[in-house]
């Protein structure tokens, strides 16, 4: 899964263990007493997780969704393996009928002449199947089901998506998203990862549409009726949630790889024409991958479609990958140089995880991170190596703060956590799995050289292909390549489990007296707990650089405290050389101070990465009551002479945010003297962007930024620009064509009045591109009037002008304006029984309504209104990290204002007069 943030018996304690990390601890499968089927006769499994007395080998599925009566039929024959003489087949079904259930033997006579009984377990999603004749260990049977069910009106299992024609009729189609566990909604199933097995799929459609699956068709067959039968090729082994049919009336558009992979382009007829660079980068980015990993990607097609209804940004199954349309759609006319890097990005994360996820699998939802902190990290690794020009490595430091920002607070977790129900699993889809597992794997690499890394994964993916794993595998993979293999081995696995098994940041202090570096680690946090444990010890890759060298310095720190000894005095000293470790830095007065100076003089002393981290780890020190705010201010007062977006955009993003947060709290005096400081601080930057989409995509990254802010701030001359554009644009009826990285703010700026407003609503109705009507809806939810929010949430919550795909990001943009944001809180406070029906407790829609209002109080006031209401549903959301993570960012916001509110109202004044 792409792009897309604990059921426990008894409350986790953290409990110090040899290696001296903190881990948590629970016996999260304890059976809860008797459990009772539906029909009131006791069900035979008591556990969450499926037994594993049976073992599925092959699905024979047959699948007819009717797009009329938006039901579908089907039947599934599974191959079984018994490993224990049973009785009980047990398996998952969710929200099925189950019509028939027989057991047969190897030669598909029926065990029984009664008709078998069929035991629901619906709070475990589980069936039971009751065999009166032994199924006995090393025989071969099959399990015959027959099922229904309505096409699901979410974004999970078997569900519905519509979209408009130009003419304005809807069309309906069928497409499946089953990760992490809905796979069961579409059929009864093993759905687990761990249960591996083949697939032959069969699906029933009219004539005016086409069906889609993992393999390829391999004949199609009229059964009459107007009906047909396509019957697809046997799959590989996999894992139920790569399982993947659709049916759909899309065009599409097709090439070859050097190694004879057939690509195809899936879209809805209409948007036809926005296929063709998705088909130019997959065919790049595969072959990349197969020469990286050194493994031929192992179907004969591979197929990407894009969806008009999808929650998450995109999905990895196996040969047929499905997409969000802004996710995988790409109008040369319209979209932006940071939407073609996002199109970018998201194609290889799902082609990466071809090989990490669908060739070798996770064992359990615990370990997640091994598919997508690799597929996250090898988004970077194949464009840098593909598509130079995007310069995605800008964007990696994005990922890491990112990732920081998450796992510096209490509530962040282990990479490898405990989950053991849907809601714990779905969480697991997180910043700590995604980016943290990035991070993590780009560290690693630095350690062990490139052609290390790579040799090892290469290994890991031979080693554990068409099969699961778990962490240590990797490990175990990456040390083969390294010399005195058992210590080794016993090294790297100590220190990959100090990043792993314990959740948290580490954070380095340095202290230098002459040639002595002074180097401590301890946990770094936001928000300190008195009682927090100080087991916390990483095995720490260190990197400096110093005034007297030009290449870096290496160090392991596996202990508390450490002393380095330099081989001459120098002038300063720079930690964690260009990022490349996760961790934070914290220098002595004279360390900053030198570092400062530094930059005022000569700023390219550091490379534009050392730059940008030495400004995020201020500021977050800073937030943490370790730093001055005047230190920080006065660290970033060299931008003026930033010519690299990198830093500059940092710096930049940190004054803003801090403007965003003061104005909420509608203190005047701060909030213009703030805005007055950066317009005549950045005014130059600000002056010299053009109105057009020429330069490089790091020139163009900036001057979609900077020209938002200037315009978000009243600049009178981006203001008068902006509103120039937007009248040519109406006037023409939008047939002109705006400059794409300047568009949105254009709309901005014309969303304000109530023509403009009305205007903008109106061709987001009738626009055809999906990443244009995003640009729509950003300018909508920017007015200042709360009646014109107030209709956009409830647009949002009707589906359909605006889509209910769209709703958590809507709800996140109303609250991010000052005008909106407690309209957004009330909004989803009153709706929030609506909401989890649309959006599951746990999935990305749910965790960003939630972290996308809360997250923008600052006040104690606002902190118990927040903390009540979750209390007020507690039976619903107490097994939710993300009320923790939100709550504690708004303490996280309380905390900042109260220690740096005065400084920053003085460090202004000095500075403005």
């Amino acid at each position: 899964m792409c792009f897309k943030i604990f059921n426990f018996s008894q409350i986790p304690v953290l409990m110090p263990i040899s290696n001296g990390f903190c881990v948590q601890s629970s016996d999260s499968n304890s059976p809860a007493g008797e459990n009772l089927a539906t029909n009131g006769l006791p069900f035979p499994w008591s556990k969450v997780r499926l037994p594993s007395y049976i073992v599925p080998v092959h699905y024979h599925l047959l699948i007819h969704p009717n797009l009329t009566t938006l039901r579908f039929n089907g039947s599934v024959k599974i191959e079984i393996d018994v490993k224990n003489n049973t009785n009980w087949v047990v398996l998952h079904s969710k929200n099925l009928k189950i019509f028939t259930a027989t057991v047969l033997d190897e030669h598909e006579a029926h065990l029984s002449d009664k008709v078998l009984s069929v035991l629901e377990y619906p709070s475990h999603e589980q069936i039971a199947i009751f065999s009166p004749k032994i199924l006995t260990s090393g025989e071969k049977y099959f399990l015959y089901l027959e099922f229904g069910a309505p096409l699901s009106d979410g974004f999970y299992g078997f569900y519905k998506s519509t979209y408009k024609t130009k003419a304005g009729e809807t069309r309906v189609l069928a497409s499946t998203h089953f990760e992490p566990t809905s796979a069961r909604m579409a059929l009864p199933c093993f759905d687990e990862p761990i249960f591996k097995a083949n697939y032959t799929v069969r699906i029933r459609r009219g004539p005016s549409h086409i069906a889609l699956s993992n393999m390829p068709l391999e004949q199609t067959v009229e059964i009459g009726n107007g009906l047909f039968e396509d019957q697809f090729e046997v799959s590989v082994r996999m894992s139920s949630y790569l399982l993947a049919f659709i049916v759909c009336d899309f065009r599409s558009v097709s090439g070859m790889t050097a190694t004879g992979i057939n690509i195809t382009i899936y879209a809805v007829p209409e948007k036809w024409h926005q296929t063709h660079y998705a088909l130019e980068a997959a065919l790049r980015l595969l072959e990349f991958y197969e020469q990286y990993f050194n493994i031929l990607y192992p179907l004969p097609k591979l197929d990407l479609i894009a969806i008009p209804d999808f929650q998450a940004g995109a999905m990895e199954n196996w040969g047929l990958t499905t997409y969000r349309e802004t996710s995988l759609l790409y109008d040369p006319d319209i979209s932006s140089a940071s939407d073609k890097l996002w199109v970018t990005m998201v194609i290889g994360h799902e082609l990466a995880h071809q090989w990490f996820g669908n060739l070798v699998t996770m064992e359990w939802w615990n370990d997640i991170w091994l598919n997508e902190g690799f597929a996250r990290y090898m988004e970077f690794v194949s464009l840098e190596a593909v598509y130079p020009e995007l310069k995605v490595e800008d964007h990696f430091l994005d990922t890491c703060f990112g990732a920081i920002g998450r796992d510096s607070l209490n509530s962040s977790r282990p990479i490898s956590s405990l989950a053991e129900n849907p809601a714990q699993i779905e969480e697991m889809f997180d910043t700590v799995s995604y980016d943290k597992g990035a991070c993590i794997l780009h560290m690693l690499r630095n350690f062990l050289t490139n052609e290390g890394f790579q040799s090892g994964i290469i290994r890991y993916l031979h080693r554990f292909k068409y099969s699961n794993a778990r962490n240590e595998d990797l490990w175990d993979s990456l040390i083969k390549n390294m010399d005195n293999e058992r210590r080794s081995s016993i090294y790297l696995k100590k220190m990959m489990y100090t990043w792993t098994l314990q959740k948290g940041i580490p954070l380095i202090t340095v202290k230098r007296q002459g040639r002595k570096l002074y180097i401590g680690q301890e946990r770094f946090l936001k928000i300190v707990l008195p009682d927090d444990p100080s087991c916390y010890l990483w095995h720490i890759p260190l990197t400096y650089k110093t005034s007297h060298s030009d290449y870096e310095m290496k160090h392991i720190l596996t202990t508390k405290s450490d002393v380095l000894t330099l081989d001459e005095e120098v002038d300063w000293v720079k930690l964690n050389s260009d990022m490349n470790g996760y961790y934070i830095v914290h220098y002595d007065e004279e360390g900053w101070n030198a570092l400062t100076e530094l930059l005022r003089i000569n700023h390219t002393a550091l490379s534009f990465k050392d730059r940008a981290s030495l400004i995020h780890n201020a500021f977050q020190l800073v937030t943490a009551g370790r730093l001055s705010l005047n230190r920080a201010l006065d660290l970033i007062g060299y931008l003026k002479s930033e010519t690299h977006n990198v830093p500059l955009l940092q710096g930049l993003g940190y004054l803003q945010s801090f403007y965003k947060m003061i104005e909420k709290r509608n203190i005047a005096d701060i909030t213009h003297n703030l805005k007055t400081y950066i317009l005549q601080y950045f005014r130059d930057v600000i002056d010299k962007q053009s109105w057009s989409d020429d330069g490089m995509v790091s020139d163009r990254r900036l001057r979609e930024e900077v020209l938002s802010l200037a315009c978000d701030f009243d600049y009178p001359p981006c203001l008068e620009k902006a509103k120039h554009l937007y009248n040519s644009w109406v006037e023409s009826n939008g047939a002109i064509s705006l400059p794409t990285d300047v568009s949105e703010t254009v709309y901005m700026v014309g969303a304000q009045d109530d023509s403009g407003w009305a205007y903008l609503l109106e061709k987001y109705g009738v626009s055809m591109c999906e990443t244009e009507k995003s640009k729509f809806l950003s300018a909508l939810a920017s007015s200042k009037d709360s009646e014109k929010l107030s209709r956009l949430l409830q647009l949002g919550m009707d589906g359909t002008l605006i889509k209910t795909q769209n709703l958590p990001s809507l709800i996140y943009l109303v609250a991010k304006n000052p005008v909106g944001h407690f309209l957004a809180w009330d909004f989803v406070k009153k709706h929030w029984d609506e909401l989890v029906e649309k959006f599951p407790l746990g999935s990305f829609g749910i965790r960003n309504i939630i972290v996308g209002t809360v997250t923008q109080f600052s006040s104690t006031e606002e902190l118990r209104e927040v903390e009540n209401f979750f209390k007020s549903i507690t039976e619903q959301v107490s097994e939710l990290r993300v009320i923790q993570v939100a709550t504690e960012n708004v303490e996280k916001n309380i905390m900042w204002l109260s220690r740096n509110l005065e400084t920053m109202r003085t460090w202004l004044q000095q500075r403005l007069n």
